[in-house]
């Protein structure tokens, strides 16, 4: 039970100093859950990937996942849907409680203060910062559990061409009949999933 206290501390930290959005602050959801052993790394990086194509905000998403497998993952006799359950509802309201508090009184001090100088030279400091800790994230992600959990070198390269491929049709618009085209985010990952299954599933 005591694994409970833990992540209800791990996440009302996340909660609380996890600046800029999900992908910003999953380095810190990293150390706080693999670090300890809670989970592997390998787990991680497949929640994230859950996380990302589920509704909702990742921080959230990936903070019920975490919540339903880290209790079992840490001790057999919590691998359990009940236990998982309440693992969830834990993870999430710890992460989202300090951070609906935080955000009204923010909003409130932003909305009277909006023409201050200083508040906009704090947002000024502030997004760079954003934008870093969100490359921090995307290179944390660039790591063997993702591109070669099974040491084969093929499969490192043809990862590697997936995510080259995947970036390139999100981010470049295709021409087509005097139109530019962007690629749904939503189509680009049923077209890696069927990829995956095609080459390591069949």
């Amino acid at each position: 039970m005591n694994i409970y206290l833990k992540l209800i501390w791990a996440y009302l930290k996340i909660g609380i100093f996890g600046f800029g959005g999900g992908y910003a602050m999953l380095s810190l959801v990293e150390k706080a859950v693999v670090e300890p052993g809670w989970i592997s790394e390998t787990t991680f990086t497949d929640i994230v990937a859950i996380s990302q194509m589920t509704p909702g905000p990742i921080g959230i998403n990936s903070a019920t996942y975490i919540g339903y497998v880290a209790p079992g993952a840490v001790d057999p006799a919590l691998a359990s849907t009940g236990w998982g359950l309440l693992g969830s509802v834990l993870c999430t309201l710890a992460v989202t409680v300090p951070s609906f508090l935080l955000v009204l009184y923010a909003s409130h001090f932003i909305r009277r203060h909006r023409e201050s100088g200083s508040i906009k030279a704090i947002f000024n400091g502030l997004r760079p910062v954003v934008v870093g800790l969100i490359a921090s994230a995307a290179i944390m992600l660039m790591n063997a559990a993702n591109f070669n959990p099974n040491g084969i070198d093929s499969q490192l390269w043809i990862n590697i061409g997936i995510c080259a491929a995947a970036f390139c049709l999100a981010y470049f618009p295709i021409k087509y009949k005097e139109k530019k085209i962007r690629i749904h985010p939503i189509l680009i990952i049923i077209m890696a999933g069927t990829a995956g299954y095609l080459l390591y599933g069949l």
